[in-house]
C-alpha cells in the first residue's frame, strides 16, 4: 500500500482472544487523552539483525520463507508485493496460509501466474503456502491469478480467504483488460491448487478493502476505500455459500441522511441509530456508481474505509482519514441481537499521527495484545499494544522502508505469520510471547 492510501488501521483476521481488542484501543486513547506516557518496553530493547532483514526483542527469532522470484511447487516464481494473509490449521500439525499479492496489470513483472486466470492481463491473485509445524515451507503455490490489486480481505467461519479487489478497471480498447474488475473472490484453506475464479458479483462490484463475516447469521460487512465510501452488509441467499447471490445494503444514519461521519461532530461513544438501504444495482458495468447510488439513498459517507473485525458480536472498522485531525477513526457497529436494536458509534478518534506511523494490518494476539503493522515513512515496525493502552516496537524492518502487511498467528499461537511488501518476504517468528 502506498503511504497516501493507508494512514490507520486494518483490522483483520480474528481469534478467540480478539474478544480484548476494545480494550487496548480504549486503554490507549485513555492514556493519551490524560496525559500519560504511552511507550513502554513490551518484550524488550530490539536487538540488531546480524543478516540485515528484521529487529527483534532478545529471545525471539525468525525463520524466511517464499520470497519473491523463488520457485514454489507448481513450477511458477513467487508473485511480488505480499500483501494481507491468514492463517489457518492443516492436517498433520501443519499451518495454512492463504496471501494476497496486491499488483496491477501487464504482462511484464512479477505476476500470479496461474492455469485458470481470471483476466490474463491481471497479475494480482493469492498463494497458498503449508508450513510444517518445525515451520519450515513444505509447499507453495498458486491459488488465485488473474485479479487486480488484491490488498486485503477477511476470513470465514467456513474456512475460506475473502480475496479483494481494490480496483474498479473496466475494459477499453486502451487497457488490454479483458473482464470488469473490483470484485471479491473465494479461495478455500483447502484448495490444493488454483481455484477456478469466480467473482462474487452479487457482493458488489467497488473500491474494495477488507470483509469481516458475522458468524450468527452469515452476513458478510464490507468496506471501502474511498473518500466518500460506504459501509456495506451483504445478506447471502443461502448462508455460507457466497455465490449464491444475495442483497448487497449500506449504512444509513437514521434523521441524517448523507452525512459526513469525518466531520460530522459525533462524540466518541454517542450512540446512533441505523437502518440500512438497498444497493439498485450492485454490479454496474457503465462505471464505479455503487457507492453513488448508496448516497442518493441517504446512505452514511466514512473517510476511507479500510480494515474489519468482528468479535465479541461486535464490529470494529476503520477509516484512514476520518476525524478533524484526519489522523483516522474507529467505528464500532452493533448488530441486533434478540430484539436489541442496531447501533453505530464512533469508537476512537485519533487526535495526533505522532501516536502511531501510518499502522497498517492488525492482528490480535493469543495474549490480548494488539500487533499492528506501520506502513509509513523512514522505519516500519510492527507495533504492540497491550491492554494497559502502552505501545512497544516488537519488530523493526531493517532491510528497506516497505511495509509490514498480513500479521496473523498461527492456530497454536505459537508463530507469528508476517510479510515484508517489497521485495516480497513472509516471515515465522516465535520465542517468549509469555515474558511480557
Amino acid at each position: 500500500m502506498k503511504l497516501s492510501r493507508r494512514r490507520f488501521f486494518t483490522l483483520a483476521g480474528a481469534s478467540a482472544a480478539g474478544t480484548l481488542l476494545a480494550s487496548p484501543l480504549e486503554a490507549l486513547y485513555a492514556r493519551q487523552a490524560n496525559g500519560q506516557p504511552i511507550f513502554g518496553t513490551g518484550y524488550g530493547a530490539l536487538v540488531p539483525d546480524p543478516n540485515g532483514l528484521l529487529d527483534l526483542p532478545p529471545g525471539f527469532q525468525y525463520r524466511t520463507f517464499s520470497r519473491t522470484g523463488e520457485l514454489m511447487t507448481d513450477g511458477t516464481l513467487v508473485p511480488g508485493a505480499h500483501d494481507g494473509m491468514a492463517a489457518f490449521p492443516g492436517p498433520r500439525n501443519t499451518v495454512i496460509l492463504v496471501r494476497n499479492h496486491e499488483l496491477s496489470t501487464g504482462f511484464s513483472g512479477s505476476r500470479t501466474q496461474g492455469t485458470k486466470p481470471y483476466d490474463p492481463i491481471a497479475r494480482g491473485g493469492t498463494t497458498t503456502l503449508v508450513v510444517g509445524a518445525n515451520r519450515q515451507l513444505i509447499k507453495h503455490f498458486v491459488s488465485l491469478s488473474g485479479t487486480i490489486r488484491n490488498c486485503a480481505g477477511g476470513l470465514t467461519p467456513w474456512g475460506s480467504w475473502i480475496s479483494c479487489e481494490e480496483d474498479v478497471t473496466l475494459p477499453s480498447a486502451t487497457n488490454g483488460v479483458t473482464k470488469p474488475h473490483g470484485y471479491n473472490f473465494e479461495v478455500p484453506a483447502s484448495a490444493t491448487s488454483g481455484v477456478t475464479p469466480e467473482p462474487l458479483v452479487a457482493m458488489g462490484r467497488f473500491n474494495h478493502e477488507a470483509v469481516a463475516v458475522d458468524p450468527r447469521t452469515g452476513i458478510v460487512y464490507e468496506t471501502e476505500d474511498r473518500g466518500d465510501s460506504l459501509f456495506y452488509r451483504f445478506i447471502p441467499t443461502e448462508r455460507g455459500n457466497l455465490k449464491a447471490g444475495g442483497t448487497l445494503q449500506a449504512l444509513k444514519i437514521v434523521g441524517q441522511p448523507r452525512v459526513n461521519t469525518s466531520n460530522s461532530g459525533f462524540r466518541p461513544g454517542q450512540k446512533l441509530a441505523v437502518e440500512w438501504v438497498t444497493i439498485p444495482n450492485p454490479n454496474p458495468l457503465d462505471g464505479d456508481t455503487v457507492r453513488f447510488q448508496g448516497q442518493e439513498l441517504g446512505a452514511a459517507t466514512f473517510a476511507r474505509g479500510e480494515g474489519i473485525w468482528y468479535g465479541n458480536g461486535e464490529f470494529y472498522f476503520c477509516c484512514t482519514s476520518g476525524g478533524a485531525a484526519q489522523a483516522g477513526q474507529v467505528w464500532r457497529y452493533i448488530p441486533p441481537v434478540d430484539g436489541t436494536p442496531e447501533s453505530l458509534d464512533l469508537f476512537v478518534e485519533s487526535q495526533s499521527r505522532n501516536v502511531l506511523d501510518m499502522p497498517d494490518n492488525i492482528v490480535v494476539a493469543p495474549f490480548g495484545d494488539l500487533i499492528l503493522c506501520e506502513d509509513g515513512d523512514g522505519d516500519n515496525f510492527l507495533r504492540g499494544v497491550n491492554p494497559q493502552g502502552e505501545i512497544y516496537n516488537f519488530a523493526r524492518n531493517a532491510l528497506n522502508d516497505s511495509e509490514f502487511a498480513g500479521a496473523c498467528f498461527s492456530p497454536d499461537g505459537r508463530t507469528l505469520f508476517v510479510n515484508i511488501q517489497t521485495p516480497g518476504i513472509t516471515f515465522a517468528i516465535w520465542g517468549p510471547w509469555t515474558r511480557a
